[in-house]
């Protein structure tokens, strides 16, 4: 279902290839609008740059105000952490971007699901996200991710440190490699079988 974004590089190369030598990098990827919380994440930023030094990767076209933005990262002094690309991004690419990230983060005000979680999952990504629509029921807190309470920077700041400080990304990557199996087609085809077989029964 995912394949169409390509499979998973070497840090090293996805990096390279974005002129990124940061050791650690977060990924938010998706259309920028209010709702998806990126005002939040940088404020979160300022604290987390506190206890580690981390690359903030901003992939997605903006359907709000990109100048509000990037004076938000002026402001706070984080252009040399945060770097922003705006522009479509094809399918082709997507990889290269997931690639070179440690882990995805979605502070969402709101939403219902997300289908960057499952791009994430394709990458074999761990993501930290907020408790709000579904996403607690596809990141599972503590196994593939952490799950924090919405429009709260400092609990993404603290969510953002301890993955790094704590060292969870190989068991949070084996995890992910578990939990996403789930949504393969091989099992998406399983269960519309059992499910006709039911109804017939």
């Amino acid at each position: 279902m995912y394949e169409i974004f390509g499979t998973l590089m070497s840090k090293d190369k996805a990096r390279r290839e974005l002129g990124i030598r940061d050791e650690r990098v977060i990924l938010f990827f998706g259309y920028v609008r209010r709702y998806k919380g990126l005002h939040l994440l940088l404020d979160a930023m300022p604290a987390i740059l506190k206890s580690i030094n981390v690359k903030l990767l901003v992939v997605g076209e903006f359907y709000d105000d990109e100048q509000k933005y990037r004076r938000q990262i002026e402001e706070k002094k984080l252009a040399d952490h945060v770097l922003v690309h705006s522009d479509y991004v094809p399918n082709e690419e997507v990889s290269r971007y997931f690639s070179a990230a440690d882990v995805v983060v979605l502070p969402y005000v709101s939403a219902t699901q997300s289908g960057i979680v499952q791009i994430a999952y394709q990458f074999d990504k761990p993501v930290i996200a907020t408790d709000v629509g579904g996403l607690a029921e596809v990141v599972l807190n503590e196994r593939t991710g952490f799950i924090v309470k919405p429009e709260a920077p400092e609990e993404v700041a603290k969510a953002v440190v301890r993955f790094y400080e704590e060292g969870r990304e190989a068991e949070f990557v084996r995890n992910v490699n578990a939990e996403k199996k789930k949504y393969s087609w091989e099992n998406l085809v399983q269960a519309i079988e059992r499910l006709t077989a039911a109804q017939k029964s």
